[in-house]
């Protein structure tokens, strides 16, 4: 472990798909406060296991995020319908 990678980049991973991913030295989105990049501590489909080891270990203070299997979707703002108002259009009746 230890490479530093963006979160897109772990989600793309065969190695971390269906897994649990601990960042450390991580950077943030400014919006989302979710991290967008760190360094891969450990990795462990058991969430319990892993938190044993990092316990265990120096890096007590990381992100630990679920790699999970399905596509990368665009993020949520991304998505968001572009109408000029926060209400669906109006239907034709």
């Amino acid at each position: 472990m230890g490479s530093r990678m963006s979160w897109p980049e772990i989600r793309q991973s065969g190695e971390y798909r269906g897994r649990w991913v601990a960042l450390d030295n991580c950077r943030y989105d400014a919006k989302t406060a979710e991290p967008v990049e760190g360094t891969i501590i450990d990795a462990d489909e058991d969430l319990v296991e892993l938190c044993t080891r990092i316990k265990q270990g120096e890096n007590r203070h990381c992100a630990i995020l679920f790699c999970d299997e399905d596509e990368i979707q665009p993020p949520a703002s991304a998505q968001v319908r572009r109408t000029g108002s926060s209400f669906p259009p109006p239907t034709s009746h």
